[in-house]
């Protein structure tokens, strides 16, 4: 989800201890996962009511299927694999090298 590998998750944690030092640390962590839990409810809300709102053919909804990359790269897959089904139209054929695309100057 963060991308986060151990050499930076390391030098994250090294960093805390020095800012917040070792006797405040545990109450800080605990402070975040209280946050995570609360933020995570929140989402879990989010998606019930927006399962509720949009009906029971949105019944197996999650949050990520809203995630404009997903989206965006959902309707290209479809779409390539529609193009791909398409057959050849009667007349059209590829541009040979170098030649040039029809130019039509009514039509600009």
């Amino acid at each position: 989800m963060f991308d986060i590998g151990l050499g930076e998750l390391a030098i994250i944690a090294l960093v805390a201890v020095l800012v917040l030092g070792p006797e405040r640390l545990p109450e800080f962590a605990a402070q975040a996962g209280r946050f995570v839990r609360r933020m995570k409810g929140y989402a879990d809300v989010a998606r019930d009511e927006l399962r509720r709102e949009l009906g029971p053919e949105y019944s197996d909804l999650e949050l990520r299927d809203l995630d404009p990359r997903n989206l965006v790269r959902k309707h290209i897959t479809d779409a390539m694999a529609l193009a791909d089904d398409e057959p050849v139209r009667e007349g059209l054929r590829p541009l040979a090298e170098g030649e040039l695309p029809p130019y039509d100057a009514d039509a600009t």
